[in-house]
């Protein structure tokens, strides 16, 4: 065995290597420093975050089959690489719904936003707009739609002075309001209506359930006790405006009461017909999983659709939108728009989605856990995580735009796999 030979350290050698880093005041940007990817960012927004609240962002319906089947079949996609492909730099901009995104993704729409961190949907549009990428406006926001395009136009830095603005409608069974809705959408600047399609009543989310959650949320004996240890997110809670939906008049209920006082089951395809005849911008139909629902909102008027299972709160067991994604795709045809949202949670799930026939990505619970782990700056560091997740997959992979990766076949999926294989026998 080889021996060692030892020596007294010089000085000069160690001194390089002593970097201590002075301390900071700034926590919030300190604990952000340290994360590595969305699922540090997680558990930041555990820790810091209200029980109720971390589980409405957190949870699915019922035994959450199709949240956990989503996670299975991403871990389960092979990006291929290429070597000695010369791909010194990657530009990850496309173009979306009409208009361009600096990047290949951008924020879903999510309710009760400012119930995960007081900065709600201000700290979104801001940093979406600081990225050039969409925002978009739930019909569920505690942000008016005035107040969204008056936060994403004043944000600093923002890639063209101010941030692309999408609306998202759940039909009301009040149709004159969900026409001032669109009205108002119009003339703040959203360029792309979000129809919703798959909530005509409330998913059984049993997590909300057991937590009691209610809007705004009622200070009884367990949750004073839930805040004890997280007294930054009550301090906003109480010092801030109050919590409303900006979009609704009954704001105090249990939130099946609430949505199911809401919406309307009895939506069908000649209200999809209705709002596209009113709304003169793109619109998208989101909620598609088959190729029959696909046909039918392509026939009724959409510009593109978008394969979502809701991040698996509604229909627990339904299929799994990554999977749904090329069925999809083969009935739309390569000239309509699609967007893949539900359970992306990191670069590597954004790539497959664009090698697997989407054109662009939505992300909806790792931008909640990025607001409720550090409000503004802590959306600001997912979109960098995942920015930075991208670009090097596409390095690794020598795919130098999103048009090369989207036609690179370097996107593998275990179930087409199969599928050729039955195929070829």
């Amino acid at each position: 065995m080889a021996r060692l030979k030892h020596q007294l350290p010089q000085i000069k050698e160690i001194l390089p290597l002593m970097k201590f880093k002075a301390p900071t005041l700034d926590r919030r940007a300190a604990r952000l420093a340290a994360v590595g990817n969305v699922w540090d960012i997680r558990k930041i927004a555990k820790r810091r975050t209200p029980t109720p609240a971390f589980d409405y962002v957190d949870g699915a319906a019922q035994s959450e089959t199709t949240l956990n089947r989503s996670r299975k079949l991403f871990n389960e996609i092979e990006l291929i690489p290429k070597i000695l492909h010369s791909t010194p730099e990657v530009d990850l901009s496309t173009t979306i719904a009409g208009g361009p995104s600096s990047l290949p993704f951008g924020i879903a729409p999510t309710g009760f936003t400012r119930f995960m961190h007081s900065e709600g949907e201000d700290a979104g549009a801001a940093s979406a707009a600081k990225a050039g990428i969409p925002f978009s406006l739930s019909t569920m926001g505690t942000r008016s739609i005035e107040e969204v395009a008056q936060a994403s136009e004043k944000s600093k830095n923002s890639k063209d002075g101010s941030g692309r603005r999408w609306f998202q409608l759940y039909l009301w069974k009040d149709r004159e309001a969900s026409r001032d809705l669109l009205e108002r959408a119009q003339n703040e600047g959203f360029d792309t209506l979000l129809v919703t399609v798959d909530t005509p009543v409330a998913g059984q989310r049993l997590r909300d359930v057991r937590n009691g959650m209610t809007i705004p949320p009622q200070l009884t004996a367990k949750t004073v006790l839930d805040a004890s240890y997280r007294p930054e997110w009550w301090f906003n809670f109480l010092t801030t405006d109050p919590l409303t939906f900006a979009s609704l008049t009954n704001t105090a209920s249990d939130l099946p009461t609430l949505i199911n006082a809401m919406f309307d089951p009895s939506l069908s395809i000649e209200d999809l017909e209705w709002i596209r005849s009113i709304w003169p911008g793109r619109l998208l139909v989101k909620g598609i999983l088959t190729a029959e629902d696909t046909r039918r909102a392509l026939d009724a008027g959409a510009d593109g659709l978008i394969v979502s299972n809701h991040g698996g709160r509604q229909l627990d067991r339904s299929p799994v939108s990554i999977q749904a994604l090329t069925e999809v795709r083969k009935e739309a045809g390569p000239g309509v728009e699609i967007i893949l949202d539900s359970g992306v949670m990191s670069g590597s799930d954004i790539v497959a989605a664009l090698g697997l026939g989407a054109d662009f990505v939505l992300i909806g619970r790792a931008y909640l856990y990025g607001l409720m782990a550090g409000g503004e700056e802590g959306v600001d560091k997912v979109i960098d995580l995942l920015a930075e997740e991208v670009r090097n997959a596409m390095l690794l992979m020598g795919t130098r735009t999103i048009e090369d990766l989207k036609n690179s076949g370097q996107v593998i999926a275990p179930w087409l796999k199969n599928d050729n294989e039955n195929i070829d026998a």
